[in-house]
């Protein structure tokens, strides 16, 4: 199964994983920047919410915990780094509230398209297919879309 929604091509062939690339229209160092600085993380991440910063470790074996307050709710996001590799690769355990317990893997890997483009790649490993399931039914696909146009947003800005 493959959908192509705001640019952000998302992709399911394996059972328990989500496979996730997006273009954005700016150089490595800034969307680099965009994902590793947390006072710009905080104004895409979040979809433009309000995002509370509870905790950031930005290094292998560091925690993250972010609460995003939006339409009256929250929502808390979590997890570990376990491999950050500047301009590379970062990969993380990533938790919602929504589902606990239920902890995904997500390696991120950004690739330098020569041309002033970046193209960010995101597989998503889950224990099962229906925690899959469970997080591509959750608004996962829309909310993933409203954050990469509010990183759009962020890397127009800072052009």
């Amino acid at each position: 199964m493959s959908t192509t929604t705001n640019d952000a091509v998302i992709t399911t062939d394996a059972d328990r994983a989500i496979h996730i690339e997006r273009v954005f229209d700016a150089p490595l160092d800034r969307v680099w920047a965009a994902y590793s600085r947390i006072e710009l993380l905080a104004q895409w991440w979040g979809r433009g919410n309000q995002l509370d910063i509870e905790r950031w470790e930005f290094r292998k074996g560091g925690h993250y915990r972010f609460v995003e307050h939006s339409d009256g709710e929250t929502h808390g996001f979590e997890g570990r780094f376990r491999e950050v590799t500047p301009k590379e690769r970062i990969v993380q355990s990533f938790e919602w509230d929504g589902m606990p317990a239920h902890v995904a893997i997500d390696t991120t890997t950004f690739v330098d398209l020569g041309d002033g483009r970046t193209k960010v790649v995101t597989d998503s490993q889950f224990h099962t297919p229906e925690e899959r399931d469970g997080m591509l039914q959750s608004g996962m696909e829309s909310g993933l879309n409203e954050s990469y146009r509010a990183l759009d947003a962020l890397l127009a800005e800072s052009a």
